[in-house]
């Protein structure tokens, strides 16, 4: 699988070629070159699944294998980086996930961002978050994933302020960099507390064998826990700033100031799930060694799912509804991952089926997620605006959008047979063997899901119908754009007829799924309960949405302030930070520091004004000091 090298060598080319051409390539030759070099990377990414899941089983087990891997630095005698490629179950998984909705935002830029300033610029750095994306997932060792972990960051910094002439989109960016970066510092020091102990990078390493080069690390203790449940806490608050996790969650939402396509590649597929993904991959440490902190994460994964619903209820805006739906998803995986009891899965010990359920969801969620981002750009594309009060009806304008957008929110809201229904259905089965309150949270979050996903849905095509501005009249999408909604689309239909247990399970061993009969029917009663809902309040135009808004007039406003969490955020960096801590000791910089250099300056100034005279060069006047000297010593001896 030596070819495997061409999947991070492809994109990183394209990101050059279009990059440093940009003045002379037209924007049609730019998407052209960046779309052909996707499906290329597609197609490999295909072959690569099929050739490893259809030869790299032994005796029922999923091998490992690395194709390629250089050391590019030593760090001392034992420690160094290396730059490699490692293919195993997930990061196969994750190739076909990258590929397959990067090469669908591909296609669809071509339409939506037609005739927009800077078409060159943004395929460039599409090739450039791709690159930085697959690098991520096919890391051998840690050091490597961080290093496309930054390069991650950087590309979603420049996708979200794209319009850098909008200062809510520079904002956003700047947001999205700060907090992502601030969690980031948290995952670099985990990383050097767990290579310090153990004096490796490598995953293989970390992760084979009885785990005795963990014992330093378990054996050494600070503030009551072990050097290796501090180690893996900080590295999974990194995981957490990247999936915006609460409280790392606020840069998310303003992320929907990049172009919508750039919504579906980053904050709905692939950037927000590498937290997930990182936590998938250095799973065998959490589950073995540190099950508290493994816990800890379905804890935070299970607020963070109900608090972003909550928020998403009463949102006006079609993608920060879709951006807070991320959020709480993605809180879903975390929960799955966190509810794990062992890395088994056959025989009487399901402990793993939590982890399975994570790669599951993460797998579907891209799908469907992505494909009701790129139908929030073909609506935003036909009205003109993100606000739902704008929208209405508009199912008699955009068959196509409608129909795929409808298949989107069934499947997110777990209705049989779609995909999400599946993946969703395990993740509730392995809540529940976790505990009772565990499985009936997310039950209650599952159905919130489904309701706040169908009030989007009928205020956007049925409700008010469309008011037509001026000669204005919305019309379906061009066929690059509706192309990737219906590929989507099919994706979601079917996606839950894959035998995922048999691809992807912690152990590397096969399993097939068994749905819970009980826990089905459970979900699917609470979902239609929140469709009905839903159908109930928004289906046609009435005052009862306006009446049980004013009837939770406090909590309606706290959650559609989302919590006031910026506002609390701002507080502590303005008044606290800057004004209570920052000013304080610029004045004692400005005015201590400073000053005393200043005086010491000036002191010295003002002797060399009163010494200089001394050396006048007359000798007149060098024989009246020596004469007056001689005469002051010959009295001081006297005395």
């Amino acid at each position: 699988m030596d070819y495997t090298i061409l999947i991070l060598l492809l994109p990183i080319f394209s990101f050059l070629v279009i990059g440093l051409s940009t003045t002379k390539l037209t924007p049609k030759v730019a998407g052209i070159v960046g779309t052909l070099t996707l499906t290329a990377i597609a197609i490999l990414s295909y072959y690569t699944a099929f050739e490893y899941f259809t030869t790299q089983s032994v005796n029922g087990v999923w091998q490992t294998i690395t194709p390629y891997n250089a050391t590019w630095l030593h760090v001392g005698e034992k420690l160094h980086i290396d730059l490699g490629i490692l293919i195993d179950p997930i990061s196969v998984m994750m190739l076909v996930v990258i590929s397959t909705v990067s090469l669908m935002v591909h296609i669809y830029s071509m339409g939506y961002m037609k005739g927009e300033k800077g078409f060159q610029r943004y395929f460039a750095y599409l090739s450039l978050f791709t690159f930085s994306m697959l690098g991520l997932v096919l890391s051998t060792n840690i050091f490597q994933m961080y290093i496309f972990w930054e390069l991650v960051g950087v590309s979603s910094y420049l996708l979200i302020g794209f319009y850098y002439t909008k200062p809510s989109a520079v904002a956003a960016s700047k947001k999205a960099f700060i907090v992502t970066r601030f969690a980031d510092l948290f995952f670099l020091i985990g990383i050097l507390v767990l290579s310090f102990f153990t004096q490796t990078f490598d995953f293989n390493t970390l992760m084979g064998g009885d785990g005795s080069i963990l014992g330093s690390a378990m054996g050494s203790t600070f503030m009551g826990a072990s050097a290796l449940t501090w180690a893996m806490a900080l590295i999974f608050i990194g995981g957490a700033g990247k999936s915006a996790m609460f409280p790392l969650h606020i840069w998310l939402p303003d992320a929907m100031e990049g172009p919508t396509p750039v919504s579906a590649l980053i904050h709905a597929a692939t950037m927000v799930v590498a937290g997930v993904y990182l936590v998938a991959r250095m799973f065998p440490i959490y589950i073995g060694f540190t099950p508290e902190v493994l816990h800890g994460i379905a804890y935070v994964g299970a607020f963070t799912a109900m608090f972003a619903a909550v928020i998403a209820i009463v949102q006006t805006d079609i993608k920060r509804v879709l951006a807070f739906s991320t959020i709480s998803q993605i809180g879903f995986m975390m929960v799955a991952l966190g509810v794990s009891t062992s890395m088994k899965l056959g025989g009487h010990d399901h402990g793993g089926l939590g982890y399975m359920a994570s790669m599951f969801h993460l797998f579907t969620h891209a799908m469907f997620k992505s494909l009701l981002f790129l139908g929030a750009g073909s609506i935003i594309h036909a009205v003109h605006s993100n606000e739902m009060k704008d929208m209405g009806g508009l199912r008699k304008y955009m068959p196509i959008t409608h129909i795929t957008f409808l298949i989107a929110c069934l499947a997110i809201a777990g209705i049989p047979p779609f995909s999400g229904f599946v993946s969703k259905d395990e993740i509730m089965t392995a809540a529940y063997g976790f505990s009772t309150g565990m499985g009936v949270w997310m039950t209650i979050t599952a159905g919130l899901t489904a309701f706040y996903m169908f009030r989007l849905y009928y205020r956007i095509f049925w409700g008010n119908a469309y008011k037509p501005h001026g000669n204005h009249t919305p019309h379906e999408s061009p066929k690059s754009m509706s192309y990737p909604l219906l590929f989507l689309a099919l994706l979601t239909i079917v996606g839950g007829f894959i035998p995922f247990g048999k691809l992807v399970t912690a152990d590397h061993t096969q399993y097939s799924i068994h749905l819970n009969a009980t826990i089905a029917i459970i979900s699917v009663v609470v979902a239609l309960l929140g469709i009905g809902i839903a159908t109930f309040l928004y289906r046609k135009e009435n005052a009862r949405p306006t009446q049980l808004a004013d009837s939770m007039k406090g909590l309606y406003k706290a959650a559609y302030n989302r919590f006031y969490i910026d506002e609390v955020y701002q507080f502590i960096t303005q008044k606290i930070i800057l004004n209570g801590i920052s000013r304080p000791f610029a004045w004692f910089d400005r005015h201590v520091i400073d000053g005393a250099m200043n005086g010491l300056g000036w002191l010295t100034t003002r002797g060399s004004e009163a010494v200089k005279g001394f050396q006048s060069g007359s000798v007149q006047w060098y024989a009246w000091v020596f004469l007056f000297g001689t005469l002051l010593i010959t009295i001081l001896a006297i005395l």
